[in-house]
């Protein structure tokens, strides 16, 4: 396979920096990721507050929340190649200053318009930001050093999510239907501004003798397919055009990516190795993680919109119920990393199955929900039952999925592609995401629509956000059967396994 990964003069320089305040260095990228995965908690709790001052169409709706995965799906790979090529510094804080203006225009949106535009942004400052702060822990960690840094940079990512609930609940409440929810843009600006300036002063500059081509054929082709099978979402085009011209010129697209990439390899050094796809546990694994964010992600998205505008609680309530979700993440993903490599992929198959048998209690559950008669008074069993208990049981099956599973998806890559392989991941992540988010929020939408009944609409989307952790519950369950199957061939005749 290709060098993609870090070079030995960089090791070596890196290595010699004896100023580097590795600590310093990753807590600062550790912010940014906590900023950027606080905002998608927020504003997805945000978004009726949203449609109530814009009156926004459907799809303007569901292109506030996927088309910010669209852009930061897109930016990963690139972002990432052009991190190890040319520097991860310079990029990490153009990407950060970029989210800090995106989120100040967002804030101050006098449109739905502005808003999305600045919302796809944020995606692509996020996208420029994320791949470089695993980038530096490979450069400044030894191998055997890296489980701290990767355990500080998994707390930043449950931290977001357990405090991004409660503290959107306040800002909107706080700063009431016209205003909260531009408070939820406008706190990034400071986060921001001083992971800019601590990124500028601490990040290592790497000095090469030859820059490394950026592959921008593979790069144009691959951002083309994404944008153009996103596209198809929504009613913004005719299902001539849908069907008939983005789905197969985009898929052609990505087609042409992976053509592109296998004979760049023989050249050069590819976006992305498409020899990876060989290795079952990373083609598996990133097909598990897809589709399984797109159901984590969607929840969200549903759940907001149900109890604020369906069940008619506020912004506060709304976000206090989300709480359990997050906790149970908190609880379960430390414990898991610990044990992946003794329990490996039955691990993520428990919590898969956590998940759905969670999800599917919250559906019954949401009968014996309280309605909006006397809001306040609701908030309190809301957080402590966990929506019925479904939230928590969920929460814990995402403990034991999104961590474990991205170790066993990048177990047999060699540390040579780490790099790329680690960018496809988050790719198909982002994406999933967002895709998660448009489909189940379509099904919503649509239901709502032709019933007027928001209980059989949430019900409906509820089933696509079940049916997508079924998919990745069975892609494992393939995996675990080809490794049984492999276990069983290699032993002798007359033993079992």
């Amino acid at each position: 396979m290709s060098a993609v990964g870090r070079s030995g003069h960089e090791a070596s320089r890196t290595a010699a920096e004896s100023s580097v305040r590795r600590v310093s260095v990753v807590a600062v990228g550790i912010l940014v990721v906590f900023m950027v995965v606080l905002n998608i908690s927020l504003v997805a709790l945000a978004i009726p507050t949203i449609n109530r001052t814009f009156g926004a169409s459907s799809t303007q709706q569901q292109w506030l929340v996927s088309g910010y995965f669209l852009t930061l799906g897109t930016a990963l790979m690139p972002a990432g190649r052009f991190g190890d090529a040319r520097g991860r510094r310079n990029i990490f804080v153009a990407g950060t200053l970029l989210f800090v203006v995106a989120s100040g225009v967002a804030g101050l949106a006098p449109s739905m318009g502005w808003l999305i535009i600045a919302r796809l942004f944020q995606g692509l400052a996020a996208g420029m930001v994320t791949p470089q702060v695993y980038g530096m822990i490979q450069v400044l960690f030894a191998p055997d050093e890296r489980a701290r840094p990767l355990g500080w940079h998994a707390a930043g990512v449950v931290s977001s999510r357990v405090v991004g609930p409660p503290l959107g609940g306040v800002l909107l409440t706080t700063g009431g239907p016209e205003h909260g929810w531009r408070w939820i843009f406008l706190v990034n600006i400071p986060i921001g501004v001083v992971a800019a300036v601590w990124g500028w002063r601490l990040i290592p500059t790497v000095r090469r003798a030859e820059r490394p081509d950026l592959d921008p054929v593979g790069a144009l082709l691959l951002i083309a397919g994404l944008v153009l099978l996103w596209l198809m979402q929504g009613e913004l085009w005719g299902p001539f055009l849908r069907w008939l011209l983005l789905l197969p010129v985009g898929l052609g697209a990505l087609v042409g990516f992976v053509v592109w990439e296998q004979r760049y390899v023989r050249q050069g050094q590819p976006l992305f190795d498409p020899r990876l796809l060989r290795l079952r546990s990373f083609a598996l694994g990133t097909f598990v993680a897809t589709f399984y964010f797109a159901g984590y992600n969607a929840i969200f998205y549903v759940l907001s919109k149900y109890l604020q505008e369906g069940l008619g609680h506020d912004g506060l309530e709304a976000g206090l119920a989300l709480t359990p979700l997050a906790l149970g993440v908190a609880v379960t993903s430390f414990f898991a990393a610990t044990k992946t490599k003794w329990v490996g992929r039955p691990l993520v198959i428990l919590g898969l199955v956590l998940g759905a048998i969670g999800l599917a209690a919250l559906a019954i559950g949401d009968a014996f929900l309280p309605g909006p008669d006397s809001p306040h008074a609701a908030a309190l069993p809301l957080l402590l039952s966990g929506l019925g208990g479904g939230l928590v049981v969920t929460g814990v099956g995402a403990g034991l999925v999104i961590a474990p599973n991205q170790t066993l998806t990048l177990s047999e890559v060699p540390s040579s592609e780490g790099g790329s392989a680690g960018g496809m991941l988050q790719t198909g992540q982002q994406f999933g995401g967002g895709l998660g988010v448009a489909v189940a929020g379509s099904a919503l939408l649509a239901s709502l629509g032709s019933t007027g009944n928001w209980l059989t609409a949430f019900r409906v989307s509820w089933s696509i956000i079940v049916g997508f952790l079924v998919v990745a519950l069975v892609a494992s369950l393939i995996d675990l059967y080809y490794q049984a199957y492999q276990v069983t061939r290699t032993l002798p005749p007359g033993c079992s396994p």
